[in-house]
């Protein structure tokens, strides 16, 4: 037989016939004992009294089912007695004939699962004695383990806390710019220095049975590991114990469950070794309060210019309050990083989160009543104290590298303060160093705030440079001074940027044409002409403003909307006063690109201006007509950036700050540039031909740079309460604001000022001052890089309303009833500062080719949106419009 085909082993026992027939031969007494059998009877199966063995008798079908019952543990074993054909013995009649031997009994498991001698779904259920067994062995090694690491921690040395190490940024060429952000201003002091409002302000608001509990609290603890095993944050201890331990392990601020459970055995040991009075004092002691103060003595002397011991009640719970984290606290603001921190709304949060603790002060009765009523309103904060090493731009560069982590990487607010970090800026030192002086040239020499105390006090200045084929930002103009001055002018100011808007307006007629006016709306969306430079609009003053169907727009009031120009000039020739978009961009025609917009469709405006680089916050007014003339407030930063993608003929590449980031595990972050295509190179570069035409010989000729074309637009805003320029070259794009801003903080109403008079101006244009800067800065950034020339543009588009006039060419008109032309650079930017030798320096001082820049105000019949506007104007400073890097909407 086949050995695959081979019959398992007979089992020992006999059927019930052969029990039989051992019960006969037992009684017969026929059979012998076999022969050579030594023992007893008893040995063979035999029973009481019997003396003959009885051959077993069984076929093979009786022996494989005696041996499925015992095989597999399914089917019982062969009962005693029933002797198998072969080798099994008999029942208590006799012995088998079978020569096989007894199976050994199955050996006791230690473990008994599955379950033996039960079937079914039973196997698998354990019993009583294993689960208890589990339990007990699973807690007791729990209980060995929390033993073992309880023995190991040691309780925090205060002196040893607050150790946070100095981040260090380097310039682009890779020298050291400087190290900061480790520094520890901090002075222990003993628990009776620290007033008992500031211990109850921190129980009540944080931990109101601080004085009673065992320092841990299991629901916090089993909160935050659930939320680490999500993937989430960590969250921060739930008592004063567990807080104070966690500050005190600034060394060890890894996002681990790990780490967790050390802080949980360290905070067990704390209170169980130390008084709640140290714990409280050491609490104090080590907490960060902001402005780089670490304990109540350094954030008393940061916020208040106070010792500790002397601070009242609402100072106290002010203090409490910068515990929450200062960054959304912190009256002075922090919008460098996260644009929704600006003082207003910093002051709102902190006076909201101070009355909520002295409310719960008199309710938990550590308070009385009485006390608290005097305290309704922020305590006087001093301006923060800032690092000396940070003064000049180094701050604003610091702060805005900080920023750009902070918005698009992982590393958080926190982790930056606790340091450790190389961080490597874009930021080229020469550029830096280069625009701040061309700022200050100018400043020095114009504005004098002692002899035009009206006019030339609150001048402020901001710029920014972008590398147009990276994103690169290779220089920025804050303001003054860092450690004087906090708001970063070239990130954030509220400024609306006039004219310089318009060559979004242009770059959407030619990316998406104007719509078909005898079409109706949905239909008219599809239907589009292109538009070419050579299209032709209207130049007149106070112009009727028409939906694209020819209806007269109307604001909500019903009133019709009159567009003025600046000066209130028209241009082009009697009786349509047609003028090409190339020469309404030159004299900033407002008239004309505000009836283009209505035309293209504002929607489409707004688009191309955030496909060129503004963020979405930043633009105003998106429902109005003067939108197209720039009532929106962009950053210095997002409008150089933007006129960047211009010029790198229609690619963007997003501004940013840090090129890579290490610390000792290596690097943790390397910016990638990720160029997006905004608009068709025939369209970007269309753009920039009709831009050189402004610089060339329009408003903005005093940028002009010798052997080099340049493309640029000036603007100036309603009210002359800001004027820019931004300009560029194939390898530079720049821009640059001038505005006058109240930013006294004793003052209630922050506002823009008026800048009629300011420098010795008539009225402040972006031909003047910022154009001036723009060109002393451009031709020193520029000195050693080879001129580089833009792209030949390709035609582009269809003539749109080409109905030529015959008369004069498209200048200011000569028939209006303005006793004079339009006034020249030389008339009315006269500025008694430059020496004779520099009379003739710039074109707009000497030359009657250029202009002033003539477009940017509102000027409209009807007003402008106002700040209450749900569209938004951008009027108001610190609204987080204008920042780069973070903001909400970002």
């Amino acid at each position: 037989m086949s050995e695959h085909r081979r019959k398992p082993p007979q089992p020992q026992g006999g059927g019930r016939a052969a029990a039989r027939r051992g019960q006969s031969g037992s009684s017969s007494g026929r059979r012998a004992a076999p022969r050579g059998a030594t023992g007893s009877p008893a040995d063979y199966g035999l029973g009481q009294g019997s003396t003959d063995e009885e051959r077993s008798y069984g076929g093979r079908a009786e022996a494989r089912r005696a041996a499925q019952r015992t095989g597999g543990g399914r089917r019982r074993a062969a009962e005693p007695g029933r002797g198998g054909r072969r080798g099994a013995p008999g029942g208590p009649g006799g012995p088998g004939r079978g020569r096989g031997r007894t199976a050994p009994p199955a050996r006791k498991r230690f473990i008994d699962y599955p379950r033996a001698g039960k079937y079914g779904a039973a196997r698998w259920v354990p019993s009583w004695r294993l689960v208890t067994g589990l339990f007990i062995g699973f807690f007791g090694s729990m209980v060995a383990v929390a033993g073992i690491a309880y023995a190991m921690v040691g309780v925090p040395d205060l002196a040893r806390t607050a150790k946070a190490q100095n981040n260090v940024f380097y310039w682009s060429d890779g020298s050291e710019m400087v190290a900061t952000g480790g520094e520890t201003n901090r002075q222990i002091v003993n628990l009776a220095q620290i007033p008992k409002n500031m211990q109850y302000a921190v129980i009540s608001q944080e931990n109101k049975t601080f004085e009673t509990d065992s320092g841990i609290d299991p629901k916090g603890i089993a909160r935050a590991v659930f939320n680490m095993a999500r993937g989430g944050e960590t969250q921060g201890g739930s008592t004063i114990t567990q807080q104070y331990v966690k500050n005190a392990m600034l060394n060890d601020q890894s996002q681990t469950v790990s780490r967790k459970f050390k802080e949980i055995f360290v905070s067990i040991k704390v209170g169980a070794t130390k008084s709640k009075d140290e714990i409280m004092a050491g609490y104090l002691n080590s907490a960060y309060y902001g402005r780089g103060a670490y304990g109540i003595q350094a954030a008393a002397r940061a916020y208040f210019n106070e010792d500790a011991v002397d601070l009242d009640a609402g100072q106290c719970a002010f203090l409490a309050a910068m515990l929450k984290g200062a960054t959304y606290y912190d009256p002075a603001g922090s919008t460098s990083i996260d644009q929704a921190a600006t003082p207003e709304a910093n002051s709102r949060r902190a006076l909201a989160q101070m009355q909520d603790t002295l409310n719960k002060m008199v309710e938990y009765h550590h308070l009385d009543a009485g006390t608290r009523a005097k305290y309704t309103k922020l305590p006087d904060v001093k301006n923060p104290r800032s690092n000396t090493a940070l003064g000049g731009q180094v701050g604003y560069l610091v702060d805005l590298a900080k920023a750009y982590l902070v918005n698009n990487t992982n590393i958080s607010a926190t982790k930056l303060q606790q340091g450790g970090y190389s961080i490597y800026t874009t930021f080229d030192k020469k550029k830096v160093k280069e625009l701040e002086a061309s700022v200050k040239n100018v400043q020095k020499n114009n504005i004098k705030p002692k002899e035009r105390p009206k006019t030339d006090t609150h001048v402020q200045f901001g710029g920014a440079s972008v590398d147009p084929t990276t994103g690169a930002i290779k220089a920025i103009y804050g303001g003054e001074d860092a450690t004087k001055h906090f708001t970063n002018n070239a990130d954030q100011t509220g400024a609306q940027v006039g004219s310089t808007f318009k060559p979004f307006v242009l770059a959407a007629a030619m990316k998406w044409g104007v719509r078909d006016k005898s079409l109706g709306p949905e239909q008219a969306q599809d239907e589009r002409t292109q538009v070419s430079p050579k299209s032709l609009y209207s130049g007149k003053n106070k112009l009727k403003i028409k939906e694209y169907d020819n209806t007269v727009w109307k604001n909500d009031k019903g009133e019709e909307w009159l567009q003025t120009n600046d000066g209130n000039e028209s241009y082009g020739s009697p009786p349509k006063y047609q003028i090409d978009l190339r020469e309404a961009m030159r004299e900033s025609v407002n008239s004309a690109y505000v009836q283009l917009g209505m035309d293209v469709g504002l929607d489409k405006v707004k688009e191309a201006a955030m496909d060129a680089g503004l963020k979405k916050n930043s633009l105003a007014g998106t429902s109005f007509p003067s939108f197209s003339i720039g009532i929106s407030d962009p950053s210095a930063i997002r409008m150089a950036g933007a006129y960047a993608t211009f010029a790198a003929s229609g690619k963007r590449h997003d501004p940013f700050s840090v090129t890579k980031v290490t610390s000792v595990d290596g690097t943790v972050f390397t910016h990638e540039d990720k160029p997006v295509d905004a608009f068709t190179p025939k369209v970007a570069d269309n753009v920039t031909d009709v831009l050189r035409t402004v610089v060339e010989k329009g408003t903005g000729t005093a940028a002009q740079l010798t052997g080099r074309q340049v493309a640029g637009k000036t603007g100036t805003t309603d009210g002359n309460k800001s004027a820019w320029f931004v300009g560029y070259t194939p390898q530079l794009s720049t821009s640059i604001t001038m505005f006058r801003y109240n930013d006294d903080e004793s003052e209630k109403n922050r506002t823009f000022l008026e800048m009629y008079g300011t420098g010795g101006q008539k009225k402040i244009h972006g031909a003047s001052f910022p154009a001036e800067i723009w060109h002393d800065y451009m031709a020193e950034a520029l000195k050693n890089e080879p001129p580089k020339n833009f792209p030949t543009p390709e035609p582009i588009g269809e003539i749109v309303n080409d109905v030529p006039s015959p008369t004069l060419p498209p200048t200011p008109s000569a028939t209006l009833t303005s006793p004079t032309p339009s006034p020249t650079p030389s008339e009315t930017l006269t500025s008694p500062s430059p020496s004779a030798s520099e009379s003739c320096k710039f074109s707009w001082q000497c030359s009657t080719t250029g202009g002033t820049d003539t477009g940017g105000t509102d000027g409209g019949v009807t007003s402008s949106p106002t700040a209450t506007d749900t569209s938004g104007t951008g009027n108001s400073r610190g609204n987080g419009n204008g920042g780069i890097f973070g903001g909400p909407t970002g």
